[in-house]
């Protein structure tokens, strides 16, 4: 089935102007800080500060209103009180406004549910898509827009990547936005869209599903408003591209903890469970499966089985990964005789020639050198986890260099698990600029392999 779109969500993605309606000289304003995130992100559109004063914000003319404007704008940003925000957008419309956010909340999250069925019904009458209300809006590094209200300093942005995150609670968005510029993947667009009073969850699925720029999609929800349409493009968009999604409201208080959210309406969570195992969803129980999935995703080939490799410098963290592989339902490969003669003939006697393989304590860059140009040889692999302690004498830079260099050579899944403070994070940040997935537990590890192994299935009966 073909999904009909209802919008072209390209205007507000990929704007050419912005209007900022509710712009403000005072740096506590919503308005003021949008602006200037604008401003800062480099945005080489042409911007639109709205105020009705009508003095100068940041150096820039400013306008009464979006009708004084008289050029044309792709997008507008609608930081007014509630009240305010259904004559604003009636100028937005007859402005011929071509797509709107709306971050002002006071609506149906607050049970000021005629408010929000009003400004809904000003989008339809002049079908301009609108996201929100109560939303942080929209953010794509690449064209370096940027709606929400929270400053730089307090919130980094991530680099520019293939991972593209939609949530429908802001706090959530943010939280993860924060976390991504930390972990080493990059991010290709953001979208935050509150109460769905018009433009939806499926409306943005299938828009994200055609973006080339879009490699990965993540997703917070705690509802979805129209079902069927939902289930429609849930059908399509995992056949091209893996889609994680965490769902807020599932136990019966969490549901009406939902409803003051973002006025969700949060249905049952087994029917959601079984949605998700049927077309395909990767589904996390956490803030962190979110990140440790993406990680994967965005990095890593799909595997062909469930044979895993460890190589590690430390014989307990190789035994907690072995108890984790085989309680995520995946087991450990079976080296082939060509692999153990090389270890046998590269290894010193104390080291055991199995799987997991323990090169000891003093593993350096060589070792791991061996261990990774026969394993990458060997047919009996699927995947590979390789556990890099740097607290050991012989685990430093070059050990870092090694993995991630083996990460651009190798044709199946590689991850790396690597605990500690300070040193060991500088060696993190090192393999993940290369594109390496690094874990801080077996745990998280083992399971970013396993969801991959499952989605690698659900694409191979399609």
């Amino acid at each position: 089935m073909v999904f009909k779109k209802r919008f072209d969500l390209g205007p507000m993605l990929k704007p050419k102007s912005v209007a900022i309606i509710g712009a403000s000289r005072d740096q506590r304003k919503v308005g003021h800080v949008i602006l200037q995130n604008y401003i800062d992100a480099g945005y080489t559109g042409k911007l639109y500060p709205v105020n009705k004063s009508g003095e100068q914000i940041l150096g820039m003319t400013t306008y009464t209103s979006v009708m004084k404007i008289g050029s044309e704008i792709d997008l507008a940003v609608i930081a007014v009180p509630a009240q305010v925000v259904p004559l604003v957008l009636e100028e937005c419309g007859r402005a011929k406004v071509k797509s709107v956010v709306v971050v002002s909340g006071g609506f149906a999250e607050i049970g000021n549910v005629q408010l929000q069925e009003r400004i809904a019904r000003i989008a339809e009458k002049y079908r301009i898509p609108m996201l929100g209300p109560n939303c942080l809006g929209v953010m794509d590094p690449r064209s370096r827009i940027d709606t929400l209200f929270l400053p730089t300093y307090k919130l980094s942005r991530p680099r520019i990547g293939g991972v593209s995150f939609v949530s429908q609670s802001g706090a959530v968005g943010s939280t993860i936005l924060d976390l991504i510029s930390k972990e080493g993947f990059g991010l290709s667009k953001f979208i935050s869209y509150g109460n769905a009073a018009y433009i939806d969850e499926a409306d943005i699925l299938e828009y994200l599903m055609k973006d080339k720029d879009t490699k990965v999609i993540i997703m917070y929800i705690e509802g979805v408003k129209r079902g069927k349409e939902f289930i429609e493009i849930a059908k399509e968009v995992t056949k091209r591209k893996p889609v994680i999604v965490l769902k807020g409201g599932v136990t019966s208080e969490g549901a009406v903890a939902a409803h003051s959210h973002t006025a969700a309406l949060a249905g049952s969570n087994e029917a959601y469970e079984a949605l998700f195992r049927q077309f395909g969803f990767v589904v996390a129980n956490d803030l962190n499966d979110l990140l440790y999935f993406a990680k994967a995703f965005d990095s890593e080939p799909m595997p062909k089985g469930d044979r895993v490799a460890v190589i590690t410098n430390g014989g307990g963290a190789g035994v907690l990964t072995t108890d984790r592989i085989y309680l995520n339902g995946l087991r450990l490969a079976g080296f082939s005789e060509n692999t153990k003669k090389i270890f046998k003939n590269s290894f010193s006697s104390i080291v055991n020639i199995k799987n997991p393989l323990d090169m000891a304590g003093d593993a350096n860059d060589k070792s791991y050198e061996t261990a990774l140009s026969a394993i990458s040889k060997d047919g009996n692999v699927d995947m590979i986890i390789a556990i890099a302690l740097f607290q050991t004498p012989g685990a430093d830079s070059k050990v870092a260099a090694t993995l991630a260099r083996y990460k651009e050579e190798l044709n199946i899944p590689m991850v790396v698990i690597s605990v500690g403070s300070d040193y060991t994070q500088v060696h993190k940040a090192e393999m993940e600029s290369s594109g390496l997935p690094v874990y801080d537990s077996p745990t998280s590890a083992v399971l970013s392999l396993r969801k991959l192994l499952d989605y690698a299935r659900y694409l191979n009966k399609k």
